[in-house]
């Protein structure tokens, strides 16, 4: 390194400031450019390529002290030469979850789609942060058409929107909107003198919400859970009767959060019934279709979010079901009048400066909490383009095709057991293995039950068979859920699901 100084200061203009030598880059861009490359090849190969191999393995298992060995975690003083980089790439493939597996069934997201994946590698070169137009012009304008779109889908006329990092972010950006459209002085004035805020959503609404309500400072108490029938569904006579208790406390009601596709049974809440309560009382209706939104854009299945037209904001995440890629998440709102930025703009002038050369309508930072931000709806854009509202509804319908289809083999097969029929992707049931079929339903046999899918869920991990999704649920013992997205996924994959499970449990 030495030798290197020494030969740069001989250079002519060669410029020495506080021991560091200014002249040119210190980055070799030709060696960065080979291990791009060489990175790339090694993703193409190991992720990409094997996307659709059911013969690769979901999960390379290995318990979390091994694991750390194996990737020597360490950061030191001196970086480590390519190669060893590179080995740590296939390393950190290798032990990862793959996602993409047709069949990793384990969460609300699942499978590749190319034209998000490019964009996202493309999001990742430029690394653009969407607030000024001046900064990045293309992926506002993106946003906006896209935004544009999903309210239309959603049925109305007009509209505001904005992508954010997850649904949980929506919810929060809903809560704090509803509220600042109900008391606009909070803003300045803060929570001091406000009455008691009080909000309701259902038994089966994302925990999202519960998260909100602490971080608003609205208190989790101030959440009035909605008894759900037994479909999951909220109960709008429950619904009324809260409000009105809500109202005897002496309390201020301002909210209503429905969901349209809750996480575990995939229940769609009445829309239409719960939107005649808030216009009744005058509560803002946010809808969470964060997991069930994408069933807007099949015309076969967006009678599931019936009456959502009437909401003031939904939440959408199209990196679910429709496979854009985390993350990519919408807060959509009904007004049009600029809600969104009132409720949440600082003005920074180093930002948003009024005298710009262009129209700085679109500069639409200050309608974010964030300063920079992904620019998510390209993934979806893209996708969009190649793929036309046809092809994105097919996505859905085969889903749901295939869901129908599970179940009906599962009402074949002895040992398994539906929880309900399912209206979504997420298909509950329960698998009893040889050894308790004949015994007595009691409290013996569903604390036995109880253990057989953590086993299942063991062994198909440390095998890398598959990974499937097991919780209780509301008295209930603990069961599977299986959730279909992926275009991947095919009929031979469902019913190896339920052939994996026999044989992983044919000792229990």
């Amino acid at each position: 390194v030495g030798v290197c100084k020494q030969e740069m200061l001989q250079k002519k203009n060669a410029v020495l400031v506080d021991g560091v030598i200014l002249n040119g880059p210190i980055m070799d861009s030709k060696a960065g450019e080979k291990f791009v490359e060489e990175a790339c090849k090694i993703i193409m190969e190991e992720v990409v390529q094997k996307a659709n191999d059911v013969t690769e393995k979901v999960c390379e298992w290995q318990a979390p002290e091994m694991l750390k060995q194996i990737l020597d975690l360490e950061m030191r003083d001196t970086g480590e030469c390519h190669q060893k980089i590179l080995q740590l790439c296939r390393d950190v493939i290798k032990y990862s979850v793959k996602t993409n597996h047709p069949r990793f069934f384990n969460q609300l997201y699942a499978g590749m789609d190319y034209y998000s994946l490019v964009a996202r590698f493309i999001i990742e070169a430029l690394n653009p942060s969407v607030y000024t137009y001046e900064v990045s012009p293309v992926f506002l304008l993106v946003e906006e058409a896209v935004v544009k779109k999903m309210i239309e889908f959603i049925g109305w006329e007009e509209g505001d929107g904005i992508f954010n990092p997850g649904g949980s972010v929506s919810n929060m950006y809903a809560m704090n909107l509803a509220r600042y459209k109900f008391c606009p002085e909070i803003k300045e004035k803060g929570l001091s003198g406000l009455p008691r805020l009080v909000l309701f959503a259902s038994e089966e609404c994302h925990y999202s919400m519960k998260k909100a309500a602490s971080f608003l400072g609205i208190g989790t108490e101030n959440v009035y859970f909605i008894k759900t029938d037994e479909r999951g569904k909220m109960i709008p006579e429950e619904l009324e009767k809260q409000v009105q208790r809500a109202r005897k406390e002496g309390s201020a009601p301002f909210l209503v959060c429905a969901t349209a596709g809750t996480t575990v049974l995939g229940a769609f809440d009445p829309l239409d019934k719960i939107a005649d309560i808030c216009e009744k009382h005058g509560l803002w209706l946010h809808v969470d279709a964060s997991w069930g939104g994408s069933a807007l854009i099949s015309r076969k299945h967006c009678r599931l979010l019936h009456g959502i037209h009437r909401a003031d904001s939904v939440a959408w995440n199209p990196h679910k079901m429709l496979l854009a890629g985390i993350q990519c998440c919408a807060l959509l709102v009904k007004d049009n009048s600029g809600l969104l930025k009132k409720c949440y703009s600082a003005e920074a002038a180093y930002l948003f400066q009024q005298d710009k050369f262009y129209d700085v309508s679109y500069d639409t930072g200050d309608k974010s909490i964030q300063c920079s931000r992904r620019p998510d709806a390209f993934k979806f854009w893209l996708m969009w383009k190649a793929l036309g509202t046809t092809g994105l509804e097919e996505r859905v319908n085969r889903a749901l095709a295939l869901a129908r289809y599970l179940v009906e083999e599962i009402k074949k097969r002895e040992g398994f057991q539906l929880l309900l029929e399912p209206e979504y992707a997420n298909i509950c049931f329960w698998y009893i293995p040889p050894s308790l079929r004949k015994m007595e339903d009691g409290p013996e046999f569903w604390q036995n039950l109880h253990q057989v899918a953590p086993i299942i869920k063991e062994r198909m991990m440390k095998k890398g068979s598959m990974m499937l999704g097991y919780q209780p649920h509301r008295g209930k013992v603990n069961f599977f859920r299986q959730v279909i997205i992926s275009p991947q996924v095919s009929r031979e994959d469902m019913d190896f699901l339920l052939d994996e499970i026999e044989l992983l449990a044919k000792d229990l």
